[in-house]
């Protein structure tokens, strides 16, 4: 039996046709609005995983806790011949397509997992935090990675960076909050895409944290 797959990101249920940016880019949903990350998902990813086992040592017997993420990492790790270490994943949501007989999968809320003090060698977390909502959220999370783990590779997009990767558009993630979930759904790669609605949109807008102004 196939497990229902819950939301990740703390948003209300959405329409089938809505797809967020945040699940499209990690290589979780189909339809069109996946294909437009294709190219930065070959690219970038693994060049990411590589400087993750570059710079952690990475092994078969590292323990690592990856927060947040799933299958598609692990899967990439096998596919460029890197060795698999001994994989936990923690996320708000059950398996469902991403079980593997190599990953130990943990239902939790990220900022309060109730695991042990470092329970593993290393975190391992991608493009999470700044879907987590506020400061104080994201402190919580940034609270427990290390508390889980004595290191930890925990990736976000750059806010100075004039790409805004989850909506493929430059720049919109510098604009005033009420400006952007007015263009989200006509004026951004994504939104043409995926076709949200404008109260999605509207969600999105007050869950991500990714404006330069914001701190």
């Amino acid at each position: 039996m196939r497990s229902h797959r819950l939301r990740t990101d703390g948003l209300p249920p959405r329409r089938d046709t809505e797809r967020s940016p945040s699940s499209a880019a990690a290589g979780r949903s189909t339809g069109p609005a996946v294909n437009i990350y294709t190219p930065f998902l070959r690219f970038f990813r693994p060049s990411r995983l590589r400087a993750f086992y570059r710079l952690l040592s990475v092994n078969e017997g590292t323990r690592v806790l990856d927060i947040g993420g799933g299958a598609f990492f692990w899967d990439l790790a096998l596919s460029l011949g890197l060795p698999l270490p001994q994989v936990t994943v923690l996320n708000i949501r059950p398996a469902g397509d991403d079980a593997r007989s190599f990953i130990r999968w943990i239902v939790a809320d990220a900022r309060a997992s109730q695991l042990p003090d470092n329970s593993f060698d290393l975190v391992f977390s991608n493009s999470l935090i700044e879907h987590l909502g506020g400061f104080e959220s994201q402190q919580l999370f940034a609270n427990e990675v290390r508390r889980l783990a004595p290191r930890f590779f925990v990736q976000t997009p750059d806010r100075l960076c004039p790409m805004e990767p989850h909506f493929v558009t430059p720049f919109i993630h510098w604009l005033p909050r009420d400006v952007q979930r007015r263009l989200i759904r006509n004026f951004t790669v994504w939104g043409l895409g995926a076709r949200p609605s404008q109260s999605y949109c509207d969600q999105l807008t007050r869950r991500s944290r990714c404006s330069p102004s914001e701190r």
